[in-house]
């Protein structure tokens, strides 16, 4: 085993990789940009380097700064995490030749496999079923819409080189098509250095489902079975399982033992994963082979017990697998949610800022005994999301002992999340839990889509949220202000006429219009102050997210929001004959909708355009985001130009 190794990555990743090296003996040595100066991997590690500026280009994806760290510590090892290095042959062969060990596999499996166009080739060869498509060279976009056409709409315009959702476009016309190449192919220099694009049939109503394989340097490759990784937004992994509930034994087999012929194939010797298209009949076809440990590799190790960046560590020291295909087996269920911070209100634009309240749920059993929970995170309170890299907060992750309670266990560790001075996905991620369809386990990449089509507003209060929250009012009220028996209750219009008897373990609220129903709520918690109140309502623990307003409380469970007013009777009719304030008209404006760089300005002023027409392109995140308008118009002013920096809500664009 090494005894000091060097992290060419930031984030949560890095501090995984420092965990498991600790637990290992093996000392640590971080590189960091100048925006990741204060960041929790540099506290962690034993050692840390700076390597540049805050751009990726000019830190983190520079060999020469990641070799010369090495040499700087006596660092023996280079683990690259994701992203970044972990897929650049050129990267691991450098590292070879210097004499420094590339903590991942060997360069030629990363070109046999990195690249999209060659690992379908090769899976081809290997006996792996794969998707029609187009691997060869693609000219420009009328090129590549008459290939289109003849592969038959839709189909998936992907760049080579891609990976983490970007550089990938569904076209499902012509038009799409012509428009799709040129986006893709613009992300994928952006991103990868390399704008080579292929095309393959789309499948409709797909699922996404990768095995988890495993080589040494002595010619054994096992797989850790499945991950289901259907729901997805803009072809980003949000929401990931193990196993799939779609598999039988059967094909869980079938799909294994492609992807151990697929990396044999190629001598395959670290963590590495296969991921597949599957139909909703079971059929799948090979999508492509990601080179290095994945964001979601958590949901793997819960299941099997395997920590992953350990065997990478022991594969890359030369050491043997230590177990066999038949020692693995799955053991209950696993969840993970990517907490991002973003406005899943609008449209889940990316937020950036400081992370002024940031406490997650303890890790270890769950409140209810549900499960457990695990989270992955790379930030502290006070810690800032930068606009230079992924938004990702945290990787909240939940095991059950079976599927249903690892939902259930994820859908209390989200309740209990308490973020704050950045928008974050929480309450999309709660929604997806309490959904019907989701725990029918009927999932499909198409499935933020179906579900949420005009965007996500949250979800109805149900009857048992509207009881937490009356509950959770009153315990508020009582700590704050006059004590009084009898109060009626407004959730957002609904006003409902309460009872309450306190007691030394929490209180009983009497409902007298249903038929004088009781709520027994006990272990309530919470002081003037705390974003976060709970306790256990009917026998069941809960909690909710709650901020004060000026007239009552902002209440939060889980998907469901509403203001909550505790008001005297004669208070609460005065309120229901309050006329509702018309909101502005915002129509003729067009508002950043996050901060970022303005790539192109395709309108100019007194020009008529057409709703759908692009305005304009964003770039923030590392990805492109097309701006269209949303009505018929003229434009009266264009207030930026290319190469801008705006902030959300920065007036882009006027209509007369």
């Amino acid at each position: 085993m090494f005894s000091k190794i060097l992290i060419a990555n930031r984030g949560e990743i890095a501090v995984r990789i420092i965990k498991t090296c600790r637990r290992l003996g093996v000392k640590t040595v971080q590189v960091y940009s100048e925006a990741d100066a204060d960041s929790l991997a540099v506290e962690m590690a034993d050692e840390a380097v700076l390597i540049g500026p805050p751009p990726a280009a000019q830190s983190y994806l520079l060999a020469d700064k990641i070799v010369d760290a090495v040499r700087q510590t006596g660092a023996e090892a280079v683990h690259p995490g994701f992203g970044f290095l972990s897929e650049n042959a050129a990267f691991a062969r450098r590292l070879r030749d210097e004499g420094i060990v590339f903590i991942g596999p060997n360069p030629e499996a990363i070109e046999a496999m990195g690249d999209k166009i060659t690992s379908k080739k090769f899976a081809a060869e290997a006996g792996v079923s794969t998707v029609p498509g187009h691997m060869g060279l693609i000219e420009d976009a009328d090129h590549a819409v008459k290939i289109a056409e003849e592969i038959g709409y839709p189909v998936m315009i992907k760049a080579s080189a891609g990976g983490g959702g970007k550089g990938i476009r569904v076209a499902w016309s012509r038009d799409e098509m012509a428009e799709g190449f040129r986006a893709v192919k613009a992300e994928a220099m952006g991103a990868f250095g390399d704008d080579r694009i292929f095309l393959e049939k789309f499948i409709e109503s797909p699922r996404h489902i990768e095995i988890q394989v495993l080589g040494d340097k002595h010619g054994h490759v096992v797989h850790l079975f499945e991950r289901e990784c259907s729901i997805q937004r803009r072809n980003q992994k949000v929401i990931e399982e193990a196993p799939s509930p779609l598999l039988d034994e059967k094909t869980r087999m079938a799909m294994g033992a492609q992807a151990v012929a697929l990396a044999k194939a190629v001598n395959y010797d670290s963590a590495g994963t296969v991921e597949f298209v599957a139909g909703q009949d079971k059929s799948f076809y090979f999508l492509e082979m990601n080179t290095r440990i994945q964001v979601e590799h958590p949901v793997t190790e819960l299941i099997t017990g395997v920590d992953l960046i350990e065997q990478m560590l022991r594969v890359a020291a030369g050491e043997k697998l230590a177990f066999a295909q038949k020692d693995l087996k799955i053991d209950g269920w696993a969840m993970e949610s990517r907490l991002y911070a973003e406005d899943p209100y609008r449209n889940f634009l990316p937020s950036i800022g400081r992370l002024s309240r940031y406490r997650p749920p303890e890790e270890g059993p769950t409140v209810s005994g549900a499960g457990r929970l695990r989270n992955d995170t790379g930030v502290r309170e006070g810690d800032e999301i930068s606009m230079f890299y992924d938004p990702m907060i945290a990787k909240l992750c939940a095991w059950g002992p079976n599927r249903e309670a690892a939902i259930d266990a994820m859908a209390e560790g989200l309740e209990r999340l308490d973020v704050e001075g950045v928008g974050h996905n929480a309450p999309f991620l709660a929604a997806v839990m309490d959904q019907d369809r989701f725990r029918s386990g009927k999932l499909a990449t198409s499935y933020i889509g179906d579900e949420f089509p005009e965007g996500f507003h949250g979800l109805p209060l149900r009857p048992d949220q509207a009881d937490l929250m009356t509950v959770a009012a009153l315990w508020m009220q009582g700590v704050r202000g006059p004590r009084r028996d009898a109060w009626s209750v407004m959730i957002g219009k609904e006003v409902r006429q309460v009872r309450v008897t306190r007691h030394a373990a929490g209180m009983t609220v009497a409902l007298p219009e249903e038929g004088d129903r009781q709520i027994q709520a006990a272990e309530l918690d919470w002081k003037p102050g705390d974003r976060l109140l709970s306790g256990v309502v009917d026998g069941r623990p809960f909690a909710l997210s709650v901020r004060r307003a000026a007239d009552g409380y902002d209440i939060r469970h889980r998907a469901a929001q509403a203001r909550v007013r505790v008001l005297s009777p004669d208070v609460a009719a005065l309120y229901a004959r309050l006329p509702e304030k018309a909101p502005v008209d915002t129509s003729r404006l067009v508002v950043s909708p996050m901060p970022g760089l303005m790539i192109t300005v395709d309108v100019a002023p007194c020009q008529e355009v057409k709703s759908g027409e692009t305005l304009c392109v964003i770039e923030a995140m590392k990805m492109q985001n097309v701006i269209k308008a949303e009505r018929d118009g003229t434009i009266k002013a264009v207030n930026v130009k290319p190469g801008d920096g705006v902030a959300a809500d920065d007036v882009l664009i006027e209509f007369a």
